[in-house]
């Protein structure tokens, strides 16, 4: 469904607009076991973060032995470390997808995404105390009406997702702000807290009969012959399917592979309780990101935010970001004055060279689950889905994915060229959303001119039309 206009949302519900305390104070889990012995199983997943958890929960819901090695714990890096949102769509922009890949290819992967937006709600209704809250926002730092239409129509039409274009007064309705234009609304999409659905998606694997082995990295591998053979400090694994979903932290038994990825640290933080006046200046109870990917937020808690901004190619020690976040908010949302930040952190995303997840099987046995980049939870759902449906009943359409094949990312020159692009990419924005606002006040200055100019020339006629008093008085003696 395509629409020019929709109604405006009322202020949030802070009951409904996040799960308070527990997506703010998480409690640490005990640790699960070490691999100590050795095993034989039918699956053997390397990574236990969205994607991996996910091909390990449907493969053992198939009747498959399915074992877990994850060399730290559990949805450690960036899998356990998001912002919520699930929304169809890759990373990769859909006119460039139509442009390399043909219009009816891209819609194939369109309806694949949007599966995996289906698969992270139903998984999350299966998750105790896991409350959604609805709808997403793209906003535009620049005017972009010309394109609005077209956009809501290939989307609604062409794509079959329930989209809704917002005029600029409907944007500054709930968002107050000046910085923000026209917008596209998904109201079907949705956020949750990322790291609970994360352990109930570990619970749900073991359910189904997968084992989950933490502290247990993969050290090498050998994918020749029907069985493979994966080793580990303590023991050895045979497998019949090997599953990479390590992402860039597969190491030295594939780096090659990780090769093929740019590491891009992303930060957030979550500020202190703000009170009122964040209501006041935001309420919009789903999620904001604007379309230069450059600031990611929503409201959690009631009263704060929850807020994404910067991003590097290297690592960088996230507090280091606290001062940068907070004024990026107050830049935003100068209302808000001081914004004092609680916690800072960081996750680890891989990004193609081409901007699409790797998916698909590499060799016969060997299968490889990553590169999904900022749009991860809807697009490892879906990468998990294929692939275990590949394991079990040889689908095949992973293979829709194939035209993106696996790119060198320039190792650690490609780190400085990725952050000098993103910096001049940023930038880039930043310079164009300041050109749009001068323009809006140009124009507003203009017409307020004009106004004054049409008033004058009014006063000035009425003036001349207005009968004169005869000469020597025609008033009461």
């Amino acid at each position: 469904m395509t629409s020019e206009t929709a109604t405006v949302p009322g202020p949030i519900d802070a009951q409904a607009a996040a799960p308070a305390a527990e997506e703010l104070t998480l409690p640490d889990l005990p640790p699960r076991p070490r691999l100590g012995l050795d095993l034989d199983v039918d699956v053997c997943v390397i990574g236990a973060g969205l994607a991996g958890l996910t091909v390990a929960r449907e493969a053992a819901l198939g009747g498959l032995s399915v074992a877990v090695l994850e060399g730290r714990q559990v949805g450690w890096n960036a899998s356990g470390h998001q912002l919520g949102t699930v929304m169809p769509g890759f990373g990769h922009p859909i006119g460039e997808l139509i442009a390399r890949i043909g219009f009816e290819p891209t819609r194939e992967l369109w309806a694949l995404s949007k599966d995996g937006a289906d698969y992270v709600r139903a998984t999350a209704a299966q998750i105790l105390g896991l409350p959604l809250t609805e709808g997403a926002l793209e906003v535009s730092n620049v005017e972009i009406g010309d394109k609005l239409i077209s956009r809501l129509q290939m989307l609604g039409e062409d794509f079959g997702t329930e989209v809704q274009g917002w005029q600029v007064d409907q944007v500054r309705q709930v968002l107050q702000t000046k910085r923000y234009f026209h917008a596209v609304h998904y109201p079907t999409a949705f956020q949750l807290d990322g790291r609970r659905y994360l352990r109930g998606l570990a619970d749900l694997a073991v359910e189904a009969g997968a084992r989950i082995y933490e502290d247990t990295p993969a050290i090498s591998i050998d994918p020749a012959g029907i069985r493979k053979r994966i080793f580990t400090p303590q023991a050895r694994l045979r497998a019949s399917h090997i599953v990479l979903a390590g992402n860039v932290h597969l190491g030295a038994p594939l780096q090659r592979l990780s090769d093929t990825l740019l590491p891009i640290w992303r930060y957030a933080a979550l500020t202190a309780p703000l009170g009122a006046k964040l209501a006041a200046a935001i309420s919009f109870a789903g999620s904001v990101a604007d379309t230069d990917s450059i600031d990611h937020y929503r409201i959690v808690g009631g009263d704060r935010l929850l807020w994404s901004n910067p991003e590097t190619t290297f690592a960088v020690d996230p507090a280091r970001f606290k001062g940068t976040i907070a004024r990026r908010i107050r830049s935003v949302f100068p209302q808000l004055g001081e914004v004092a930040i609680d916690r800072v952190w960081s996750g680890t995303v891989g990004l193609t060279v081409h901007g699409m997840p790797q998916i698909g099987q590499l060799r016969p046995g060997l299968w490889v689950a990553s590169g999904f980049g900022r749009q991860g939870l809807n697009t490892t759902a879906m990468a998990g889905q294929l692939i275990a449906q590949g394991l079990l009943t040889g689908d095949e359409r992973w293979k829709a994915f194939s035209p993106f094949e696996l790119v060198w990312a320039g190792g650690r020159i490609g780190r400085v060229a990725g952050q000098l692009i993103g910096d001049a990419v940023r930038g880039n924005a930043a310079v164009q959303g300041v050109l749009a606002r001068r323009r809006e006040r140009a124009r507003a200055r203009a017409l307020l001119n004009e106004v004054r100019r049409q008033m004058a020339r009014s006063a000035a006629l009425k003036a001349r039309q207005e009968p004169r008093l005869p000469d020597g008085g025609g008033g009461p003696g």
